[in-house]
């Protein structure tokens, strides 16, 4: 019985070998293709055919990047446009432990995560509508897009629809002593038309809308 065994054994050894040299070399080989080539090869093609989205759509401004076309910015002053609401959180400085409201926070991509029949997303609906409304000096029962008081999926959309813009205008301008005629050539002139046509809505990006308001209004000074 000994014999058999210790035959076995010296039998099953070039088997082994037989196995695990093909078992290693292909392992060695789809992590070099799918570790190294692949992500070589898509990240060469994608900085030939599309390189301002592969360095993440940056957006400079006096040679310095300030931001980035898909990744929306917080808004609050009335001489700025103002983006979606966020439902992004971070940590609260005060206690880590805890985490508190940081809209656009880009670290923490997130939506609110409640349906459409919940009550504290229809009550937050109804504060943002009001707030909206007050704002920009609409009527109590005037129609306020959707996206001006709904939060994006990823919290971080950096568009507002053609609507927001236009009902923004008035106060954008206000503040910045411009008239509303000047302000709504610009929401013209940063539209982006429907992608091939038919494909999502028309939209602004808040930020580049912003910067040129900035740019126009230095402009003004500068002739005046």
């Amino acid at each position: 019985m000994r014999e058999i065994n210790q035959a076995a054994e010296k039998s099953s050894v070039p088997v082994m070998h037989g196995i695990a040299r093909p078992v290693i070399v292909s392992a060695v080989f789809f992590m070099v293709v799918t570790g190294i080539g692949y992500p070589l090869a898509t990240t060469g093609v994608a900085q030939l055919l599309f390189p301002d989205q592969a360095r993440g759509s940056l957006i400079e401004n006096g040679g310095q990047t300030i931001g980035s076309g898909v990744i929306g910015q917080y808004f609050t002053k009335p001489e700025y446009f103002h983006g979606r609401p966020s439902a992004t959180s971070g940590p609260d400085p005060s206690d880590p432990s805890k985490t508190v409201d940081q809209p656009y926070n880009a670290g923490a991509s997130a939506a609110s995560n409640q349906g459409v029949l919940s009550k504290k997303l229809l009550d937050a609906v109804a504060e943002r509508t009001k707030a909206y409304r007050e704002e920009n000096g609409l009527a109590a029962d005037a129609k306020v897009p959707v996206d001006a008081v709904t939060a994006s999926a990823s919290g971080l959309d950096p568009d507002i629809s053609i609507a927001n813009a236009r009902l923004q205008a008035s106060r954008v301008a206000k503040a910045r002593g411009m008239s509303a005629e000047e302000v709504l050539s610009l929401v013209d002139q940063k539209t982006t038309a429907r992608q091939l046509g038919v494909l999502g809505d028309p939209r602004i990006n808040v930020l580049q809308l912003n910067l040129a308001l900035d740019a126009a209004s230095k402009g003004r000074a500068a002739t005046h």
